[in-house]
């Protein structure tokens, strides 16, 4: 078995883009060698990790550059050298995420009306989204205190809010972590979670799975989102609060003398940039010295893709495919309405990555083709 796994041979095609320091999945055709392998090429050593998600086995590794129009031919070895990676600590309240041994990020289950991300590190492995309110930061806006640092919701939900927090908001409980695991390449978990009206009724089952990755320059974090209606129809309304949310790190504002920027893919700009769709948005400004910034990519499939940028100078940053009416003129309340129906399961993927540099030096264009078109991959 070891030979048979040990010659297995995959070959990375570059059709459509180019995959610098990009996280690549490959469904695996037989059996890998034993943990810890590596994809290898002439002297080069990639680390692997073998990930089972939807009924398939994977494997998952981060493909350091592959220009557009070229191949790639890797063995799957044992790995002889393997290198540090995420490790996992379930804690009272979160999930921990570490990366080579440095705090990563956490995901926070309790303690609040949702569940979120936080802290977030950078690149440059320093906080890259405001701290208030989960703590006090000298400096720091202390505005929209429900801003918590990465989350997913939502500001009408048959009539409830579940955006802004306090009574006679929807709630988000957390129900239990499905899954987590992490290993040389990435940290996944899968958390059940229920949104509740403000009397206590569930109306949506929410399945997320959160997969981090890292590299020396950039970590991602891809975010998918499964919302399933209970016992009776669900709407989503149409407003500007929602849905897919981040909130930088203050000196990140735009608003800052440090000079935050916010650019998305139709080059718009700052405030330009509100309200208008496009398949990617980032935002960019100083975190300690140092350049960086935060891209979301809106997934092809999602609902209304190019999805609409809820995205301020004052350091809110979200995706929101329903707030029609708020952000193009004209249209009357209910054009961005969303019924999903009893039974039903609406899913929704976003990328975050976070990376060192301006818009255009980062190649935050570039990384959005590789992850909109994957590269073609063949066993051999």
């Amino acid at each position: 078995m070891m030979a048979a796994a040990e010659s297995m041979r995959i070959s990375v095609a570059a059709r459509q883009a180019e995959y610098r320091q990009i996280p690549i999945w490959a469904e695996l055709r037989g059996v890998p060698p034993p943990s810890p392998i590596a994809l290898q090429r002439s002297a080069e050593l990639i680390p692997a990790q073998v990930v089972e998600s939807g009924g398939k086995r994977c494997l998952v590794w981060v493909e350091p550059e592959l220009p557009r129009g070229k191949t790639h031919h890797y063995a799957i070895r044992p790995n002889p050298r393997p290198a540090d990676g995420f490790t996992h600590k379930l804690a009272e309240n979160a999930l921990q995420i570490a990366y080579k041994g440095k705090p990563f990020t956490a995901y926070v289950m309790r303690g609040a009306p949702k569940p979120y991300l936080y802290p977030l590190y950078g690149p440059n492995d320093k906080p890259i989204t405001r701290h208030f309110p989960m703590q006090m930061v000298q400096g720091e806006r202390t505005d929209h205190p429900h801003h918590r640092s990465v989350w997913f919701t939502h500001g009408e939900v048959n009539g409830a809010d579940f955006w802004t927090e306090g009574a006679g908001r929807g709630v988000i409980v957390h129900r239990g972590l499905e899954r987590a695991e992490s290993g040389p390449v990435l940290a996944r978990w899968v958390a059940r979670n229920q949104w509740q009206l403000p009397d206590g009724k569930p109306i949506v089952d929410e399945a997320t799975e959160v997969i981090c990755y890292a590299a020396p320059d950039s970590r991602w974090i891809d975010y998918t989102v499964a919302l399933t209606a209970l016992d009776a129809d669900v709407k989503f309304g149409d407003t500007k609060e929602g849905t897919f949310g981040v909130r930088v790190a203050s000196s990140m504002e735009v608003t800052r003398n440090a000079g935050g920027q916010i650019v998305n893919a139709n080059g718009q700009r700052d405030r330009e940039a509100w309200g208008k769709r496009a398949p990617w948005c980032d935002y960019t400004g100083i975190v300690e010295g140092d350049t960086v910034g935060i891209a979301i990519f809106d997934h092809p499939a999602n609902l209304r893709h190019p999805t609409y940028w809820h995205v301020r100078d004052y350091g809110l940053f979200a995706a929101n495919p329903f707030g029609v009416h708020d952000f193009e003129a004209g249209k009357p309340k209910g054009t961005g309405d969303y019924t999903l129906k009893k039974g039903e399961t609406l899913t929704f993927r976003y990328r975050l990555w976070l990376h060192k540099g301006r818009t255009e030096e980062a190649g935050v264009a570039r990384q959005y083709e590789a992850y909109r078109t994957p590269p073609t991959l063949i066993w051999r």
